[in-house]
This record gives structure tokens, C-alpha cells and sequence, in this order.
């Protein structure tokens, strides 16, 4: 895996790499999104732009592009995938992005997470009550941003983005729950289980998204359907790469220190196919069971770079590679076949190659 941006050519013959379609992609949603936020209490309102990273602390504006927008932007290719002007995605493409931005605060607020995008948290640098309520003014945002939309779909679509959210909900009890559970023996977590943990808490938004912008332009529910099966597939593999990057990736790439998901004793996908290897690797998976359950809470470098070794050598690296490889081609499964604008599925897939094909 690299981390190359791929590349396409647009219709004008210009080259289209995955920053610029998220950039398109925000550019298009921008006006809609800040003037959902604007309708929000002043303070919400301004926690709300820091955690878009439009604006610090006191509401100073501040030029952050507020994260990826990958969400959004599968709203709009969505759109454009039916054949329909993203435009027609934009009020789909606001509720996705209130709704991952409401996770965000409530999340770092379970983990207990003090910095993202370089800066503080939420409830860092306004406390964890008002935290709290501007991720629950978002989620409300959300709902009403979707529900306002005049066409015979609307009802649809807000039981989509519901059922997306309930998905979402809980998969992160599940994580939550893993956190708790032994690393090994009859209730510990199994691959399996982690699969679908990541395909609700991961994937459940992003086949929203993509289903969203489609439904919202009109397309017929298989194509729907068949988005938000892609978008899932999508959901499970960058989930999956994340657990690779939680321990091998780069910290100039990452933002945090090698091996911090076994600092934080994760129990991430390259960690439960290791404790589950047999054959060749059952000697090193025996070897990293003993390791994980005599680590203290907070393991020393040393452990953790002798548990990233013993992972490697039980095959939960590779594992989690193929893994994410067949979720890719789970995609693409989804995808062929399907009556869909071929410049916006080639952008699709662009945006899939840079977000599992990062540097690890």
C-alpha cells in the first residue's frame, strides 16, 4: 500500500486526484453545511465551527477544511453516479457530515481523546457537557437538514439515515464492549464479530452517504441498495487499514507514536487474527496471548514493539491486508454491472483506492 494519490482524467482532459474531488466535493457542500450550523445557539454554534476547524476557541475564524469530507463526497458521487447534478445530494451530503461530526465529539469524549487534527478536542477546550450538546445539537441538525427536502423520497430518506445511525450506535457499543472482554478463550472477541462491529460503526455512514446522494437524485432502489452495500465494504477496509496504521503506521503520517493502538490495547483486527492463527503462526500467536494478558495497563515501548513483532510473525498483519483486499473487491463487486455514470464511478473508486491504500 502507498501514499500515492491515484489519478484520473476528467472530461476536460485535466488530471483529477482524490484531494481535488474532496476539495470539489466541500466546495459544493460548504454554503449548505455553514448555514445549517448558523441557525444553531451562538455558542453551539461556534463549538460546532471548531470542530469543523473553521474557527478556534472565541469563534476567530481559522482556515481548516474541517477533516477529509469523505463522507460528503460520497453523497455527491452518489448523485452524480445516478446521472443526476450533485447538487441534488447537497442537503444528503450536510446530514452525513452532522451526523460523522456528532460521533467525533461523542466519541472523543468516551475514549477519552485529546487532540485530533493537531488540535484539542471538543470537551478539551469547552468541557465535556458542552461537548456533549453540540454533538446532540448536530444530530438533531442532521435529521431536520435531511427532512426538509420537498420530494416523494424524503421519508425514505430519513429512515435511511436513522437506520444508518442506529447501525452506528451500535457498533460502538460493541467497541466499547470489546474493550472489557478477555483476549483470549471462549468470550473473547472473534474476527468475525469485529467485521461486523466495523461495518456498523465504520461502514453503516458511508453506504449511507453514497445510497443517500442516489436516492436523492432518483435513482432505483437496487442501484441504492447496491451504493450502501459498496459503501459498507468501503466502511470494513478503511477500518481494517486503520488498525494497520495503529500500529505500523508512520507517525508523520498518522499524527500519533508507533504502536499507539497496543499503548491503548486496542483490540484491533491484526491483534485477533494473530491470537486466532494456527499452523505456522500458532507458536507466535501462543507467545503474544502470554504477552498481552502479563502487560500492565499502560505497556512500555518495549512490549509494545515486541507485540507488534510477535503479530507480524503470527500472520495478523498479512491477515488484516487481505482482509482489507477483499472488502476492495467486495466493492467493486457491488459496483460492476450497475447503470451508473462511468466518470462518477471512476471517481468512486479513486476516492476508495486513497482511503485503504495509505502509507503503513
Amino acid at each position: 500500500m502507498t501514499t500515492a494519490f491515484p489519478v484520473l482524467l476528467g472530461a476536460d482532459g485535466t488530471t483529477a486526484t482524490a484531494a481535488g474531488i474532496l476539495d470539489r466535493c466541500r466546495e459544493l457542500v460548504r454554503p449548505a453545511l455553514a448555514g445549517t450550523i448558523e441557525r444553531l445557539h451562538p455558542w453551539v454554534g461556534e463549538m460546532a465551527a471548531y470542530s469543523f476547524g473553521w474557527c478556534d476557541v472565541g469563534g476567530t475564524p481559522a482556515g481548516g477544511a474541517g477533516g477529509k469530507g469523505v463522507r460528503q463526497a460520497l453523497a455527491v458521487l452518489g448523485a452524480e453516479a445516478a446521472g443526476a447534478s450533485g447538487e441534488a445530494a447537497v442537503a444528503g451530503a450536510v446530514a452525513v457530515e452532522l451526523v460523522h461530526t456528532f460521533s467525533l465529539l461523542h466519541d472523543d469524549i468516551m475514549d477519552g481523546d485529546q487532540t485530533r487534527r493537531t488540535r484539542p478536542t471538543v470537551w478539551k477546550a469547552y468541557g465535556t457537557g458542552p461537548a456533549v450538546l453540540a454533538g446532540d445539537a448536530l444530530f438533531a441538525l442532521a435529521v431536520e437538514a435531511l427532512a426538509a427536502v420537498d420530494g416523494a423520497g424524503t421519508a425514505a430518506a430519513v429512515r435511511r439515515l436513522g437506520a444508518a445511525m442506529r447501525d452506528l450506535v451500535r457498533g460502538q457499543a460493541d467497541d466499547l464492549l470489546f474493550e472489557s472482554r478477555p483476549w483470549t478463550g471462549p468470550t473473547a472477541v472473534a474476527p468475525e464479530e469485529y467485521r461486523t462491529m466495523a461495518e456498523h460503526k465504520t461502514g453503516a455512514l458511508l453506504g449511507c452517504a453514497a445510497a443517500l446522494g442516489a436516492a436523492l437524485a432518483g435513482a432505483p432502489e437496487p442501484t441504492v441498495a447496491a451504493l450502501d452495500r459498496a459503501g459498507r465494504h468501503m466502511g470494513v477496509a478503511f477500518q481494517v487499514v486503520d488498525d494497520l496504521l495503529g500500529i505500523w503506521g508512520d507517525p508523520a503520517v498518522t499524527g500519533k507514536p508507533v504502536h499507539n493502538d497496543l499503548r491503548q490495547r486496542k483490540k484491533t483486527f491484526p491483534v485477533l487474527a494473530a491470537l486466532t492463527a494456527r499452523g505456522p503462526g500458532a507458536p507466535a500467536a501462543g507467545r503474544l496471548a502470554a504477552l498481552l494478558a502479563e502487560a500492565p495497563d499502560v505497556p512500555d515501548d518495549a512490549t509494545t514493539h515486541r507485540a507488534a513483532v510477535l503479530i507480524e510473525q503470527a500472520g495478523g498483519r498479512s491477515a488484516a491486508l487481505a482482509e482489507a483486499d477483499r472488502h476492495i473487491a467486495a466493492v467493486e463487486t457491488c459496483l460492476d454491472g450497475l447503470p451508473l455514470a462511468p466518470r462518477a464511478v471512476a471517481e468512486l473508486r479513486t476516492l476508495l483506492d486513497f482511503l485503504v491504500r495509505r502509507e503503513i
